[in-house]
């Protein structure tokens, strides 16, 4: 059976979630998997206080990777990267409408899956090529396509930001794995130096996907950890991720 294969090189990335902000404890992470449980937020501190208090929690997460990593480039295209983006805010979009209340124009506007990326745009006064992005289980591999498409076209670097967090109670009856609050952002170039290559085909056959980390914390272990290899199965599709110099 043919195998669709990409790769390309990491040149800078940044990661954060609640009690875990500093490489050495990603590491630490990387090596043995733990909830994230402590009370915290980004500080976002790179961003305008006016727009800063527009993002919700989700938003500043991803910000707050985003300008990491970012640390000054401009004119670089970006793809934000979320399976459920703010379904949170949907949920409270609804239950006011339902309630009979008056929906607010900017809650709204927040609420849609680019938020974020325009948010990201707008702080920075910059107009590169951006794009918002969501399939399902499989979003950062999606992502990671349409990243490399983008080096394959000529740009020198494009951002990949990925993010999530828990899911409402009202969908928790569905979730199919362990949702938790993370962000997470690559700096990705052509390849180069150490090399991630992601290949993909068919299945023979449509496999459950296990309980357990969501995607894109299964994918951020395997970059930071030692595994020369991650295979995941997304429905009717298989993903194997894999590193070499």
């Amino acid at each position: 059976m043919a195998m669709n294969r990409v790769s390309f090189s990491i040149a800078s990335h940044a990661a954060w979630a609640p009690g875990v902000a500093t490489e050495q404890s990603w590491r630490e992470w990387a090596r043995a998997p733990f909830a994230f449980s402590a009370d915290a937020e980004p500080s976002v501190s790179a961003m305008p206080p006016m727009l800063r208090r527009r993002a919700g929690f989700l938003g500043k997460m991803a910000l707050e990777v985003a300008y990491q990593v970012m640390d000054g480039r401009t004119d670089i295209p970006t793809i934000f990267c979320s399976r459920h983006g703010e379904v949170a805010r949907s949920v409270d979009l609804l239950t006011q409408m339902l309630d009979g209340e008056s929906l607010s124009p900017t809650g709204f506007g927040l609420a849609v899956h680019n938020a974020s990326a325009g948010l990201f745009s707008i702080a920075r006064k910059d107009q590169a090529n951006h794009l918002a992005l969501a399939a399902g289980a499989s979003s950062v591999e999606h992502a990671v396509i349409e990243a490399c498409s983008l080096l394959a076209d000529g740009e020198p670097m494009v951002l990949l930001v990925s993010y999530d967090q828990a899911l409402p109670a009202v969908f928790k009856p569905f979730e199919d794995v362990s949702e938790q609050a993370w962000a997470w952002a690559w700096l990705m170039v052509p390849a180069e130096g150490e090399v991630i290559t992601l290949e993909w085909r068919q299945a023979e056959a449509v496999v459950p996907e296990q309980a357990g980390l969501p995607g894109g914390l299964d994918i951020l272990r395997f970059q930071l950890g030692s595994d020369v290899s991650l295979q995941r199965h997304v429905a009717n599709k298989q993903w194997l991720w894999s590193r070499h110099a």
